[in-house]
């Protein structure tokens, strides 16, 4: 699955040669960060499909980059399955239970494989942004919502959540997320009255 993402990661980086495009122009071309796109192209972190749909049409690639990418988030989504239904029968097993796939990784020694949210809030909205790493610019982009929005959810504790088809988004984005931001995002939730600095380059 690593070596999947790095393949991801370089078709991007070959495509976006092959136009001749700096990562700073083409992260400028879709509106993301030069980070942000650096990222992609060694594997890491990018996991919401419109990212690949705008840079697929940025380079040309005409549906290439994003049938790869489809594949990718297939194979995490399987493997995530896998993991979840093993460790669930490995617990069921040992209580003397029936197996049944396990939904939530929020235990304390978590292994980060399935996470889900019921209800997607602005606190679980700003834990999963920062567990990410991702500005809120960066973050709204990939949700295809205004910045503006995504600042009302975490700050101005709104109390109107999400509409769905962004909590779907969210759910693709959590889904997608690598253990570590998997694992992130819930030390994040567990941590009381978490906050970072409303300062440039965090928010």
């Amino acid at each position: 699955m690593v070596e999947a993402r790095r393949d991801l990661g370089r078709q991007l980086a070959a495509w976006r040669a092959a136009t001749g495009l700096t990562q700073m122009q083409l992260a400028k071309a879709i509106c993301y960060s030069r980070s942000t796109l650096a990222n992609a192209e060694i594997g890491r972190d990018i996991s919401i499909r419109r990212f690949w749909q705008d840079a697929d049409r940025a380079v040309d690639a005409r549906g290439a980059l994003l049938a790869a990418f489809d594949q990718v988030a297939a194979l995490v989504r399987d493997f995530h399955t896998q993991q979840a239904r093993e460790r669930d029968e490995e617990r069921q097993r040992r209580a003397g239970r029936p197996a049944t796939l396990a939904t939530h990784a929020a235990t304390g020694g978590c292994s980060c494989g399935t996470v889900v949210v019921g209800r997607w809030t602005g606190r679980e909205t700003r834990a999963l942004r920062e567990a990410l790493r991702m500005t809120v610019h960066d973050f709204a982009r990939h949700l295809g919502v205004a910045a503006a929005t995504v600042s009302g959810w975490e700050h101005h504790h709104t109390p109107t959540p999400p509409k769905m088809a962004t909590q779907a988004a969210l759910d693709e984005a959590l889904t997608l997320a690598d253990t570590d931001t998997k694992a992130r995002f819930l030390l994040i939730l567990d941590t009381p009255n978490h906050h970072t600095w409303d300062c440039p380059g965090f928010g």
